[in-house]
């Protein structure tokens, strides 16, 4: 690698930012024909796990603005994905739940999602799976740590 010049071939970040877009062109595609995108999945994934987040909460889960998932969460609110309460119970927070129907149309998505998951595995041995995990956490342990500093 010459001084100063990032060769993209060999560059952790390029094929991190790469393998990123591959996975997520490939979610949206088995997304697509359930009606959702990949920030409607992932808005229903964050609140199966972690019921009653608040709108903020689940845009930083997202990686999307306040602004994104209020507007998703009108929508699915609408579709009868989520229900959230009227008036805040304490401050301005509205935690959001999910629906039945929410989560039966989280179940098929998942199916769908852990297929290309399984798909993007599929050469890698089980303990390589487990150090890439391993890997990726401390690398994003490394740039939060930075960010905070």
């Amino acid at each position: 690698m010459s001084q100063g010049v990032i060769e993209l071939e060999t560059s952790l970040g390029y094929l991190l930012k790469e393998t990123s877009s591959a996975l997520r062109t490939a979610m949206e595609a088995v997304l697509r024909p359930l009606g959702m995108t990949m920030t409607h999945y992932s808005c229903l994934e964050l609140l199966a796990q972690r019921p009653g987040l608040s709108n903020s909460e689940l845009a930083r889960g997202a990686f999307v603005t306040r602004q994104s998932m209020n507007v998703l969460l009108q929508t699915l609110e609408r579709e009868g994905d989520v229900t959230r309460p009227a008036e805040a119970r304490v401050g301005k927070v509205l935690p959001t739940q999910l629906t039945p129907a929410g989560r039966r149309r989280l179940e098929e998505a998942s199916a769908a999602v852990r297929s290309v998951e399984v798909r993007m595995l599929r050469d890698l041995a089980p303990e390589e799976q487990t150090a890439a995990r391993s890997i990726l956490r401390s690398m994003i342990a490394n740039l939060r740590a930075h960010e905070e500093a």
